[in-house]
């Protein structure tokens, strides 16, 4: 008679051990989830503002002012410049710890943010990163000059995509998520964009026609 008042004390007990076991799992997945999210795919814990990170005044070169055609626009890379090596640096290590991919939005949020969408006449020069730094804001051609000197300056290789009357950059960045890149691996940033995210552009120019220049 003890046996089986024991057997039928230990049934009852059974199901309560099963459904500790399986919170204790829910748990251990809740806290193994996120930290291998954050791994994989780190996000920026600041941007900082352009006024904490940039000299009070900027040095700007003299040139040409005459347009500047679409190949001409890899005279404009000097991510060596010592202004745009310090930018970069300080953007990428005020918001990330080692991370390429933390670091590479950080720099991509810091143009879109901090840097004004200003359209030029068809006709005007594209402005040097430095220009734009200088003043602050620019139109497409300036903002993707400055983006692609910016993320150059910390490793990443870049190119330029133009599509009518349109021009942004992506970068190569292999150990970013899939769902970022585009079919051949390049992640689109388009800093006149101010509602992209990393990895976006305006849906309208999703399917447009276009042309690289790296």
């Amino acid at each position: 008679m003890d046996e089986i008042k024991q057997e039928v004390e230990e049934e009852k007990r059974n199901p309560l051990v099963y459904i500790l076991a399986l919170f204790m799992i829910l748990i251990l997945l809740l806290w193994i989830i996120p930290y291998y999210s954050i791994k994989l795919d780190p996000e920026p814990k600041n941007i900082p503002a352009k006024e904490s990170v940039l000299p009070a005044n900027i040095t700007v070169e003299k040139r040409n002012t005459t347009f500047v055609t679409r190949n001409e626009f890899l005279s404009l890379l000097n991510p060596n410049d010592q202004l745009i090596k310090q930018t970069a640096s300080k953007v990428a290590s005020q918001s990330c710890n080692s991370e390429k991919v933390c670091q590479a939005k950080a720099i991509f949020y810091f143009v879109r943010d901090n840097f004004d969408y200003i359209s030029d006449p068809r006709t005007e020069y594209v402005e040097s990163a430095r220009e734009v730094l200088a003043t602050g804001g620019s139109d497409c051609d300036g903002m993707a000059v400055l983006l692609a000197n910016l993320e150059q300056a910390i490793g990443i290789e870049t190119r330029f995509v133009f599509i009518p009357g349109h021009v942004y950059v992506q970068i190569k960045l292999d150990e970013a998520m899939k769902k970022y890149k585009t079919d051949d691996g390049w992640i689109s940033l388009d800093p006149t964009c101010s509602y992209c995210e990393f990895g976006e552009i305006p849906y309208k120019n999703i399917e447009s026609k276009k042309s690289y220049v790296s």
